[in-house]
């Protein structure tokens, strides 16, 4: 894609001559550019902050964005692709990046499809080690998702684009509680407003890692308040082609960041999926990326949605949390509710057994129907009758019968 009619020979910063457009998205452009001092080539990321900031938005979160490249470019690791510099030029920043010969794994999805368990195990196993060095260093990536993982013709991957990344212990919450990120990747925390952690990283890896093993984000709705909603209050969607990956894919996207998989945890997972290639699974590897890539086609259906960067206003962040609390409280209380009436059954039922004496049971003007039992007094006393009768009317023959002899 040329850098069009406006773009031509510009050169940023009086050192960086600018090319062909590698990306767009909801945070800015991304140039492929020449480094006229180092005569190398080199990514530049032009930050627009076109998410309908305000003009005092937009200068604190440039100075912010100033700050925070410059802490990432203190990262070097292979997994990481370098941020070089950041410059300023017409009151917007730019961020110098290694250039990368490689596709977006968002790009991969778009024009490919869903990738294999192993190839998307091999992928996690990369960006994780790029977080851990981010971790290590004091920062947490915040934006982890497809498009900010580029994948090279061999199938290993890189972390791109701290655009928003943050030192541990600063604030989640960009600009007067408005929340800048990517929501079907964010973790629940974030949009609670909590401090970011490095767990937020293994969320939005989780998260990334099931859109590229199932095709779909694990909680896109069509719409950001939608989409965080189900994120702070659903299940992920079931997974229909995750196999092995299922366990790692729910340790990583357990909503209570205490108890989400670590990267202890979630490597060896990852190792043993990996492990497991089939012929087919080993022999993937995307195709090599061309100088200027093609635009992708738009997405299916249903499948991945288009990169984007949204911005979640505080009012709006608030009443999600409201809304969130009312759900979970509404469950809580038909439950402890439910309960409350079992107990008190029970107690009552108890308590009238202690405190009732037994009584003897009212006798009705009705006599119940009486029960045949058998009884032995039924054959004992016939048979005693019978026996008395046949003695009685043998005694009255013998005196007849000495009668009539003239015995008597």
């Amino acid at each position: 894609m040329g850098a069009g009619a406006d773009s031509a020979n510009r050169v940023v910063a009086g050192r960086y001559a600018l090319t062909d457009v590698l990306g767009r998205g909801g945070m800015g452009t991304v140039w492929l550019a020449t480094d006229q001092v180092l005569e190398r080539q080199v990514a530049l990321k032009e930050v627009t902050f076109s998410i309908d900031l305000t003009d005092e938005e937009r200068q604190i979160l440039r100075e912010r964005t100033m700050r925070e490249a410059r802490a990432a470019a203190r990262l070097d690791h292979p997994h990481v692709t370098t941020v070089y510099d950041v410059v300023e030029e017409a009151g917007k920043p730019w961020l110098v990046m290694e250039h990368v010969s490689a596709r977006s794994l968002q790009q991969i999805l778009e024009q490919e499809g869903p990738l294999p368990p192993a190839a998307v195990a091999r992928i996690g196993l990369d960006v994780l080690d790029a977080l851990e060095a981010a971790h290590e260093a004091g920062i947490v990536h915040r934006d982890v998702k497809p498009a900010n993982v580029l994948v090279d013709p061999a199938g290993g991957a890189c972390l791109t684009d701290f655009g928003i990344a943050t030192t541990t212990g600063d604030s989640s919450l960009t600009t007067h509680g408005a929340l800048i990120g990517s929501p079907s990747y964010m973790a629940p925390e974030r949009v609670n407003g909590e401090e970011p952690r490095p767990a937020v990283d293994l969320w939005s890896l989780g998260a990334t890692l099931y859109a590229a093993v199932e095709g779909r984000p694990p909680f896109n709705r069509g719409e950001a308040m939608a989409t965080l909603m189900a994120v702070v209050s659903e299940h992920p969607a079931p997974m229909l082609r995750a196999g092995p990956l299922e366990p790692v894919l729910r340790g990583l996207l357990t909503k209570d960041p205490e108890a989400r998989s670590t990267a202890q945890i979630a490597r060896p997972q990852l190792e043993s999926v990996a492990g497991r290639a089939t012929t087919s699974e080993s022999s993937w590897a995307p195709p090599a990326a061309a100088p200027s890539p093609p635009p992708a086609p738009g997405p299916v259906p249903g499948a991945m949605p288009r990169n984007s960067v949204e911005r979640i206003d505080g009012d709006d962040l608030r009443a999600l949390a409201s809304a969130s609390r009312a759900l979970l409280g509404s469950v809580a209380r038909d439950a402890r509710d439910q309960a409350k009436v079992l107990v008190d059954r029970r107690r009552e039922r108890k308590g009238q057994v202690r405190q009732d004496p037994p009584q003897e049971p009212e006798r009705s003007a009705t006599p119940p129907p009486r029960r045949w039992r058998f009884k032995r007094r039924w054959v004992v006393v016939p048979v005693l009758t019978t026996v008395v009768l046949v003695l009685l009317i043998l005694a009255g023959v013998a005196v007849a019968v000495a009668a009539i002899f003239g015995y008597l």
